[in-house]
């Protein structure tokens, strides 16, 4: 669960939120990775480690018990969301492209490690493909920024959550180990 979850979808507080990420100072090098959350529920608010955040914006509901018809509208309500913040941020910043979470994935799965902020969204069942943008301006002084969507689902059951990554550094897919 997520401090996003039972709230609906806000395209404007989503550009909002990531504004914010963007005027936040992000912790330096060495700076352990860390969960955030809610004071009251410890609901998941942020994760923060060297040179990155990550954050929830929305989480969809709960599909236990939810099948066909109404699990593909839960889903495709999901990626209409994520289609409304891309086509805004590709009007900020330009195109975005697309870094696959396939090689992440699979080396989770073998319980390999994993370059931060990858590690982060792995630790939080983020597999979906990212969309990114940068470098982007962030604060006066901040020095360039890269952002990434993306939506994801840890098991059918599961809530779709968007989430945001803001990076002082490229987004780039990590390489595959060899065997």
């Amino acid at each position: 669960m997520t401090a996003r979850s039972r709230k609906a979808f806000d395209a404007a507080g989503a550009l909002s939120g990531l504004d914010a990420l963007l005027t936040e100072p992000l912790a330096g090098a060495g700076a352990a990775t860390a969960d955030e959350g809610a004071p009251d529920t410890g609901e998941w608010t942020a994760t923060k480690g060297a040179g990155f955040v990550l954050v929830p914006l929305w989480e969809g509901e709960a599909l236990t018990g939810v099948y066909a018809q109404e699990w593909s509208a839960a889903e495709e309500a999901a990626e209409g969301h994520l289609a409304a913040l891309i086509r805004e941020l590709d009007g900020r910043w330009g195109a975005h492209r697309a870094v696959g979470m396939r090689v992440p994935l699979f080396r989770a799965q073998a319980g390999e490690p994993l370059p931060e902020p990858f590690q982060a969204l792995a630790d939080h069942d983020c597999f979906g493909d990212l969309a990114v943008w940068g470098p982007v301006t962030a604060a006066p002084g901040a020095g360039p920024r890269w952002v990434a969507v993306s939506l994801n689902q840890s098991d059918g059951d599961a809530p779709m959550i968007l989430t945001a990554l803001v990076t002082d550094r490229p987004i780039t897919e990590p390489a595959e180990r060899s065997a």
